[in-house]
């Protein structure tokens, strides 16, 4: 049977078996070749069959089991081995290693009965390649004799974990360099965005005196395509030229990726017309580069041209048609290739998940005769580009299941849907996959391990605001276990690029926690990165929340520096932070931006709605409609929000029957609690109960909650028993149902059923959030609650309050009393109506800022009747602007009037 297999190999190949023992080499370098083609069963016959054997033969055989993965086979064959050398324990240490078994690596360099410099280095290298860094330099540090390899090993092990400190402290201690310690220092650098740095390597490289080969050409092109200079690429042109590798297709072809990086598409086109040699690689790349840019005709125009048209180029071709819309065309090369290779599998797959035809994409994908990651890859990120993470993440665990190790961009797509369907277990699961392979070490990795956990962060909290009560509590958010683990990966990262701190900035912006943003933001400008539109973004989001319009308008003066001021989302994000800071500046942007997406018209929408802007909004819809901008779902929900607070209940209703006569949208349940809102803000409790009672859609809790604070508004008890029973029937834990009953049932003297309703919260564990307002002043932020003792300035504070109190009553006003929830002496009321927190933050205000000066205050719950009404008197005698931004809305007080029109 051996003899048969063997002839039958002659007759495939123009290798042969050597049968006399002087061709001992010959079957030597036989086995090597059928290793190397994975052939290894084929190789170990002919090992078996060979009539002698030399240490060769061994060290031939074992490489090539460790080569094709089989490394239990190795261990077995060294362990038979009676003549091992020092070469056979290198050759099984550095196997061990290139598969992340740097543990078995240790145990055979401890077993050596003699070592030389290359296995030194071989295990330098193996813990170097497996992230063991502290290892590595400990071995490093004992070797007897060191070699430029040995410093290279140690160097580069350093630079893929992207401490390039590191790296340059041994780099800079090297009596002797050869091109592979510049090349590793130069790629390094780029590896972690340092261009500038990886540039003036090169430079010093250049000073020395050193030739440049074409791999650190390669790498420098790299380096100056980050810096969007052309006169750098033509000056490395004319290093090429000089050097003679100008002709050489690979630097050619980097020549080409640079132009087109650069955005010089015409510099490439004319280079490639001048390359004396082409490769499939440099089709390629123009194919691409010519869809990419929108110009699908001019890409077929130069596939036609390939007269040789190789697998490589028809791939090219068939993303090309994808990535237009073409996948019937796409399609059509892919089945004219003979023999297509992993790559073009991939390509047909993501062409047709790309175009939401992922029954297409899955057929393909089981087809792929031997997919790889990148296979996995491309179809996990089908599932997750179509909305279907769940589906993302059952492909991802049968990748697991495979066999096949997932790479980067498998681990990075699997977090991306952890995050969008909020599944942090899943995301700790694939975490502790991560760190298993030593993928932590990756930047992407990282980043989308920080990004899934401030996603699912996010989420949970939403969730358990929900479930507390009414507002956020910041001290509460801190404890959160997801955004540790976020900082935790973030901390223990090598290498933190601008992603990675745009990454951990956007985490506790969404976490509510925008104090702790700005300082990670100080800490990132200090390390001397330049943050980018996500940085901004998610800083201009935290001044929002926050209310810091000084802060705002200080981002804004950095995005002009930034030269962001054009960027549209940036724009947008601007927009959204003026006006929740209660600036009306971002209409003013907003008509400034040459561009605008919906995102832009709805951001301004909503921020008319928070600010009372009604006929604004109606005139900002006006010009949306003109400007032919589809309304969104979330265009109506600021459209109604507007009527509600404006008391517009023609026009909410108009725009509400529009969504579906005019735009084909169907109101989701946010839209019926914005109309139900609406009418029982206006009084018409019945049909506001009769809408819930009628939509199509089931209702939550929140639009009961809405219909239930009608009932406060307008003391309706026994519809608002009705309504709060149907809440706590539904389970709710709310701590704003029990609250706006016990309101209601104390604003009618109800104080038996008040007691009930704080028993009843008491049994339940339900507790009420307390009222805080704070406002900024020289930056620093001052917190108010009801009846404030601890501030180091309370009691100028409230004889502040009490005089303006006194000049208010002088003026008729009495004190609604009705504000106050609990059953004490009218005067007790009236006292604890003085020292809301609202009151105390606006006293504070105009003591502590100067005359004339706005004041803005901030506070997490609705401002009360009293409050609102002391607010306008303020306004007046104080002749002051004031801001108030409660939980609902803002409100603007100027000259004894509100923004509101006295309707909230």
């Amino acid at each position: 049977m051996i003899h048969r297999r063997l002839c039958h190999f002659r007759s495939l190949s123009t290798l042969s078996v050597p049968t006399s023992l002087t061709h001992l080499l010959q079957c030597n370098k036989d086995i090597h070749k059928l290793s190397l083609l994975g052939r290894v069963t084929e190789a170990r016959q002919m090992f078996d069959t060979m009539p002698r054997r030399d240490s060769g033969s061994w060290n031939t055989m074992i490489s090539g089991y460790i080569q094709n993965g089989l490394l239990n086979k190795a261990q077995e064959l060294f362990d038979s081995f009676q003549g091992k050398n020092v070469r056979t324990w290198t050759i099984l240490l550095s196997g061990y290693a290139r598969h992340g078994r740097a543990h078995e690596a240790k145990a055979v360099f401890e077993s050596m009965p003699e070592r030389n410099v290359v296995s030194w280095n071989a295990m330098i290298t193996a813990y170097a390649q497996n992230g063991l860094l502290r290892s590595a330099r400990d071995v490093f540090d004992q070797m007897p004799v060191r070699n430029t390899v040995s410093w290279n090993s140690m160097i580069t092990g350093y630079c893929h974990c992207g401490m390039m400190g590191e790296a340059r402290e041994l780099f800079d201690q090297m009596e002797e360099r050869n091109i592979a310690s510049w090349m590793v220092m130069v790629s390094g650098y780029v590896e972690i965005g340092e261009c500038c740095e990886a540039w003036m390597v090169f430079l010093m490289m250049l000073r020395s005196s050193v030739r440049p080969d074409q791999a650190i050409l390669v790498a420098a092109l790299l380096a100056v395509m980050r810096f969007n200079k052309l006169e750098l690429i033509e000056s490395l042109r004319v290093m090429a030229l000089k050097t003679g590798y100008e002709s050489n297709v690979v630097v050619g072809t980097a020549f080409l990726n640079a132009y087109i990086a650069n955005g010089s598409l015409e510099y490439g086109v004319k280079l490639f017309e001048r390359m004396p040699e082409r490769n499939e690689y440099s089709w390629s790349t123009m194919i691409a580069a010519f869809s990419q840019g929108g110009r699908l005709d001019d890409a077929i125009a130069l596939y036609e041209r390939d007269t040789e048209k190789g697998v490589g180029t028809q791939t090219a071709m068939v993303t090309a048609y994808a990535q237009n819309g073409r996948i019937q065309e796409a399609r059509n090369i892919f089945d004219e290739i003979a023999n297509p290779t992993v790559v073009t599998w991939n390509a047909m797959v993501a062409g047709y998940a790309q175009n939401g035809m992922l029954e297409e994409a899955k057929s393909i994908f089981y087809k792929t005769p031997v997919p790889n990651a990148a296979s996995w890859a491309a179809m996990i990120s089908g599932f997750i580009q179509n909305g279907q993470s769940r589906e993302a993440l059952e492909v991802f665990a049968e990748l697991h299941s495979s066999g096949i190790v997932p790479n980067c961009s498998n681990f990075t797509s699997a977090l991306f849907a952890c995050a969008n369907i909020e599944d942090v277990e899943m995301g700790r699961q694939i975490h502790c996959f991560v760190i298993k392979t030593r993928n932590q070490f990756n930047s992407f990795v990282g980043n989308g391990l920080i990004s899934m956990y401030a996603k699912c962060k996010s989420t949970d909290v939403s969730q358990a605001c929900r479930i507390k009560g009414e507002g956020d509590s910041i001290s509460w958010l801190s404890e959160s276990l997801t955004l540790d683990d976020a900082r935790k990966t973030f901390e223990r990262m090598p290498r933190r690029d601008v992603v990675s701190w745009s990454a951990i900035i956007s985490a506790y912006e969404q976490a509510g926690q925008g104090d702790t943003a700005f300082k990670l933001f100080f800490e990132m400008l200090r390390r001397g990165l330049k943050p980018n539109e996500s940085t901004i973004t998610s800083l201009l989001s935290a001044c929002g929340y926050l209310g810091t319009t000084k802060l705002g308008e200080q981002i804004h003066a950095l995005i002009h520096k930034l030269g962001l001021d054009t960027c549209l989302f940036v724009c947008n994000a601007l927009i959204t932070m003026y006006f929740k800071c209660g600036i009306l500046d971002g209409l003013g942007i907003f008509q400034e931006m040459p561009d605008r997406d919906i995102v832009t018209w709805n951001a301004v929408l909503t921020g008319c709605a928070q600010n009372g802007l009604g006929k604004e909004a109606v005139e900002v819809f006006k010009q949306m409609e003109t400007a032919g901008i589809s309304p969104n779902e979330t265009s109506f929900l600021a459209l109604l929000c507007t009527c509600s607070h404006a008391g517009l209940v023609d026009e909410g209703w108009a725009y509400f029957n529009s969504m579906s006569q005019h735009y084909g949208i169907t109101p989701s349940v946010y839209h019926y609690t914005c109309m139900v809102d609406l009418l029982g803000r206006a009084g018409w409790l019945s049909e506001a109960e009769d809408l819930i009672r009628s939509m199509p859609v089931k209702p939550d809790s929140v639009i009961w909650e809405a219909l239930l604070g009608a009932c406060r508004i307008h003391r309706n008890t026994e519809l608002g028993q009705r309504v709060a029973e149907r809440l706590f029937q539904m389970g709710t834990k709310r701590s704003g149902t029990y609250v706006l009953l016990s309101n209601m049932y104390a604003s009618r003297g109800m104080w038996g059923k008040v007691r009930e309703i704080r028993e009843m919260m008491s049994d339940r564990g339900v507790t009420k959030e307390p009222g805080i307002s704070w406002i900024q002043i020289k930056n620093k932020v001052h917190y108010f609650l009801m009846g404030e003792k601890a501030h180091d300035e309370i009691k100028e504070i409230n004889m502040a309050v009490n005089e303006f109190y006194r000049r208010f009553r002088a003026t008729g006003y009495v004190p609604d009393t009705n504000f106050v929830l609990h059953d004490v002496a009218e005067e007790q009321k009236e006292d604890d109506l003085l020292y809301h927190s609202e009151k105390l933050a606006v006293a504070y205000g105009i003591l502590r800022t100067p005359n004339g000066a706005p004041i803005q205050i901030l506070k997490n719950l609705r401002i009360c009747g009293d409050c609102h009404s002391f607010m306008k008197f303020v306004s007046s005698v104080a002749q002051r602007k004031i801001i108030l931004r409660d939980g609902n809305r803002f409100h603007h007080f100027q000259d004894g009037l509100c923004s509101c029109g006295d309707y909230w």
